[in-house]
């Protein structure tokens, strides 16, 4: 990023357009990117949003956005701020709330100084569901422990009660979905293999 230094007295617009051009994170006034980066972006904004409206903070629907249409297979915060064109400083939260939510894989290769963000692209959906479905475990243990407080005929007991047994449920569906899904996978896989 190009750290443009404070001159005495009042900066004038070619400095700042100067200083604009030059730096890689801020796109060109004139729209001066590749169409291919364009529809990318433009992707990434309205699947984004549709990720956030439905409840995931909005940066991280960004990252996740790009991650799942751009074509690398890994990325360096760094890499991730240039292709959204946002600071290294709004990445970082955004990929330590993915990778905890298993949305991402966080790895390092042996030697590096810097981590990596990567989807899992041999099951995308399968593995974030898979995380997902550990949760219900941790949820039920919670809910459990809380129903051993709370008196058995108070309102809050009831509601605990009603959602232990729809995290249960939901667990089992999920549980027998993951265990068709390999299959209708293959099946999907091959009706859209390129010929």
């Amino acid at each position: 990023m190009k750290i443009v230094k404070p001159c005495r007295g009042r900066t004038g617009p070619s400095r700042r357009r100067k200083a604009i051009e030059e730096d890689p994170l801020t796109p060109a006034r004139d729209g001066a990117t590749s169409p291919d980066q364009d529809l990318l972006l433009r992707f990434v904004e309205r699947f984004g949003l549709l990720l956030s409206e439905s409840g995931m903070p909005r940066m991280p629907a960004r990252v996740f956005a790009f991650v799942l249409a751009d074509d690398a297979d890994r990325y360096t915060a760094k890499e991730l701020a240039t292709g959204l064109r946002v600071s290294p400083a709004a990445i970082s939260g955004a990929v330590r709330y993915l990778v905890q939510t298993g949305m991402l894989g966080k790895e390092r290769e042996p030697g590096a100084r810097t981590d990596t963000y990567r989807i899992y692209d041999d099951d995308i959906w399968g593995a974030i569901f898979a995380q997902q479905g550990r949760a219900f475990g941790y949820w039920d243990t919670a809910l459990a422990e809380g129903l051993e407080l709370l008196p058995r005929d108070s309102a809050g007991a009831r509601r605990l009660h009603e959602t232990r047994a729809f995290m249960q449920y939901m667990r089992r569906e999920l549980d027998e979905t993951m265990k068709r899904w390999p299959e209708h996978r293959e099946k999907l896989l091959a009706e859209t293999a390129p010929d």
